[in-house]
């Protein structure tokens, strides 16, 4: 039960990294109003004297624990422990263990960070999030040529969210930024050839909207020609010429979950199927 006065918090506890736990509790965060929430994470934890003390500190806070714990004896000390003080626990790891164990009749390794250890995917990805990071905003052309993906369309559809869904995906994207005074980099030219940019569009009245909304947040004035529709008008016509000029396909993010453009430049690249998780 949440403790009147405190933050809403969430423990998120694992014998390994907890990376599975966390991405677990922010998923279903994400479904309610979670901008308040506060995330603790105690990763590998080894021993019970830990988990005895991170239990205390979230009934203190009026906590709950979501937690992956692989070695059984652990899992069961947090289980004891939980049900001791009162702390509501979510065990995300368990029921999958147990379920395959009664599938494959086979007792599990308890082994923590073997999925790490073993798959070479997940440094892909890593790397990948990091090459977004690095070449997102056009802060760097000198990235252009390394990328899988180029994305480019004006400001605020949704290049840096696209970008970071494909790199989950291991697919090193930079994205650029098309503004009348700038002149793009010339390397959009030859990458159109091969297949590797994607132009992204939006309905101009949508665009508005999303634009004063975002000088709202800033605090800026809602007149600033940034959401004038003039320049938006602007703006889509001169990142359309220099879209047909690289012969790239164009996309309609407007209305588009991430998920869903995501899909849909899939279906464009020239990749191997199995480069997709």
């Amino acid at each position: 039960m949440r403790v009147s006065g405190v933050q809403p918090t969430v423990y998120i506890v694992s014998d390994a990294i907890g990376e599975t736990a966390e991405f677990v509790a922010r998923a279903a965060a994400s479904q309610f109003d979670e901008s308040h929430v506060t995330y603790r994470k105690y990763a590998g934890v080894k021993d019970t004297q830990t988990i005895e003390r991170i239990v205390l500190r979230a009934k203190e806070e009026g906590a709950f624990i979501a937690f992956t714990f692989v070695i059984r004896p652990l899992r069961d000390a947090l289980l004891a422990d939980a049900a001791e003080h009162e702390v509501a626990v979510v065990d995300i790891m368990g029921p999958m263990l147990n379920a395959f164990e009664r599938l494959l009749g086979q007792v599990p390794i308890g082994r923590p960070g073997v999925v790490h250890q073993l798959d070479a995917d997940y440094y892909r990805r890593v790397e990948a999030v990091e090459f977004a990071v690095k070449y997102d905003d056009g802060r760097d052309p000198r990235g252009l040529s390394r990328a899988d993906v180029i994305l480019i369309g004006v400001s605020r559809t949704s290049k840096t969210p696209l970008s970071m869904y494909l790199a989950h995906k291991q697919l090193r994207v930079a994205n650029v930024p098309l503004v009348p005074e700038v002149t793009p980099p010339p390397f959009l030219f030859e990458a159109g050839g091969r297949g590797k940019v994607i132009g992204l569009t939006i309905r101009p009245e949508n665009l508005h909207v999303i634009r004063k909304q975002r000088l709202q947040a800033l605090g800026l004035v809602s007149q600033a020609n940034y959401a004038s529709d003039e320049r938006i008008l602007e703006e889509l016509a001169y990142a359309a010429d220099v879209m047909k000029r690289i012969g790239c396909p164009v996309i309609d993010v407007t209305d588009r979950a991430v998920e869903e453009t995501a899909s849909v430049i899939q279906n464009y690249l020239p990749i191997e199927e199995d480069h997709w998780i």
